[in-house]
């Protein structure tokens, strides 16, 4: 809307890494979240992946970056189902029961209980697990987060924290 909204004239991130950022509400981190997870391109400038400019939804990213919303957004279908999405959409083959218990049991959200239960039926805090788990299933080489604990209880931000350092 022709207002400036972020303007940074130069990051650079090394990884392996963990990085913070930090600032008041509408200082621009969920944009900077947005351009640094390749869903939006800056209006100037570029952005660097790996040595190499990189927009949104290029090949050479794609399937390397991917990023947790503030807001889970889940499919209207089971914990397994939202976990295996992204993998079908991926490609992935062959049997990904394992991959999905195994990300389950990563945010720690037993295998028995959450393999069936529905979207619908989640607390938030389980909720933003199986978001988080649908993400650590696919095995990003950059996982970004915006505010994953923000809005659950003391228990959920501790397993989230856990199974994202993990």
């Amino acid at each position: 809307a022709g207002r400036t909204v972020l303007s940074l004239p130069e990051l650079g991130i090394q990884g392996p890494s963990i990085v913070g950022l930090i600032g008041p509400n509408g200082s621009g981190k969920s944009t900077l979240m947005r351009l640094l997870g390749f869903l939006e391109a800056p209006a100037s400038g570029e952005v660097v992946y790996r040595g190499r400019p990189a927009r949104p939804f290029d090949a050479a990213t794609r399937f390397q970056v991917t990023m947790l919303p503030q807001e889970p957004f889940l499919l209207h279908r089971s914990v397994s189902a939202n976990i295996a999405y992204g993998l079908k959409l991926r490609g992935a083959a062959g049997n990904l029961d394992p991959r999905i218990a195994a990300a389950r049991v990563q945010v720690g959200l037993d295998p028995g209980e959450f393999a069936k239960r529905q979207w619908n039926q989640l607390s938030g805090g389980e909720a933003q697990r199986v978001a988080l788990a649908a993400r650590l299933a696919l095995k990003p080489r950059v996982l970004l987060m915006d505010e994953p604990t923000a809005k659950v209880d003391e228990a959920s931000s501790q397993q989230i924290q856990a199974a994202a350092l993990e």
